[in-house]
């Protein structure tokens, strides 16, 4: 009988063809956009050579990645690891806004040099991510509770908390609806880049070579992958569970402290813009790879940058946003067809 051909689905793609369907449905994106910004009027080519010089054709565009990409390598990062087990943190954001709160509390109200209080800090936004965290995690441990609904249910009491304590409790007469200036700061290296990018670089090679080389990182990706086979070689998957979720909203709070201390300095409602939901995002098209999320978030924070450059060239925020979508959206596309080979099929 004559060889059939099929399509197939491989359990994983190579580096290579993965960084290659990437590249190709971001080209997509760009030209269908480019092509509905010619019918609306204007000119594709001269908003992308606005885009990528304003980017990286000086230190300031550079600068304003750098910032961006530091919370989102945290918040893409948070929610990758939790995946290592197979829980769902959406609740990112919340842990965010928990770590912003703690780090303003000792920022705000305890005395001391700033070598001291800066450590206090980082210790604060990793306690409230992780106390953020705490009941969803107990409740999935022992009751079998859906982390979904609990986690980003959270984000709203954290958010609102935010705003309270930012516009009434906490609130600086001089400022608008922000506190005081915190007593301790997160110095720069370069421009308004501060040390909080390094840390975030190094944090997700940590957790990368945890993962990837302990026997810690072994049995948690056992353990999510194939919950029978752990349970069967004796893993304590219920306690690798409870340390993965609580290290999940740990790392999330810390991106609310490092953007709160190096880049905002005051507390205020909105503080996040979105990083933890952003987050999920990253971490989705980094596959939850720890290394890729470094990758992806580099991708969002261009994406991002990018749709506030063409904001102030005339572009309304709905086509920013409808682009943004459909780059994510495609590359998502891209990432997935990336597993598929067509191959013969023979009787």
């Amino acid at each position: 009988m004559a060889p059939t051909w099929r399509l197939h689905r491989l359990p994983s793609a190579s580096p290579a063809i993965a960084v290659a369907a990437r590249i190709a449905a971001i080209l997509v994106a760009l030209a269908f956009a480019g092509i509905v910004l010619a019918i609306g009027g204007a000119n594709p080519l001269e908003l992308a050579s606005e885009v990528v010089d304003a980017s990286f054709g000086s230190s300031f565009g550079l600068q304003d990645l750098g910032v961006l990409l530091i919370p989102l390598i945290l918040t893409g990062l948070s929610v990758a690891v939790g995946q290592q087990i197979g829980a769902w943190n959406i609740g990112a954001e919340g842990q965010f806004y928990a770590g912003a709160f703690c780090t303003a509390a000792v920022g705000l109200f305890l005395p001391g040099p700033p070598v001291v209080i800066l450590p206090v800090m980082f210790l604060a936004g990793l306690f409230g991510g992780a106390v953020w965290i705490l009941i969803p995690t107990l409740a999935r441990a022992y009751a079998n509770v859906n982390e979904l609904i609990t986690t980003l249910l959270l984000n709203f009491v954290a958010i609102l908390l935010v705003y309270y304590v930012s516009t009434s409790a906490w609130r600086d007469r001089t400022a608008n609806s922000a506190t005081a200036r915190l007593s301790a700061e997160i110095p720069e290296f370069w421009g308004s880049i501060h040390w909080g990018l390094p840390i975030a670089v190094v944090l997700a090679l940590i957790v990368a070579g945890v993962l990837a080389f302990s026997r810690w990182g072994y049995e948690v990706r056992l353990a999510g992958s194939n919950p029978s086979a752990a349970q069967y070689a004796g893993i304590p998957a219920r306690r690798h569970l409870i340390t993965v979720m609580l290290l999940s909203g740990a790392i999330a709070g810390l991106a609310g402290m490092l953007e709160l201390a190096g880049t905002v300095h005051r507390l205020q409602g909105g503080i996040s813009n979105n990083y933890g939901y952003l987050g999920i995002m990253v971490a989705v098209l980094a596959r939850n790879s720890a290394i890729g999320v470094i990758f992806s978030a580099a991708l969002m924070a261009f994406i991002l940058n990018s749709g506030i450059i063409l904001q102030t060239q005339g572009l309304t925020t709905s086509a920013v946003l409808a682009m943004t979508g459909l780059i994510l959206f495609l590359t998502a596309i891209g990432d997935e067809l990336a597993h598929y080979r067509i191959a013969r099929d023979r009787a």
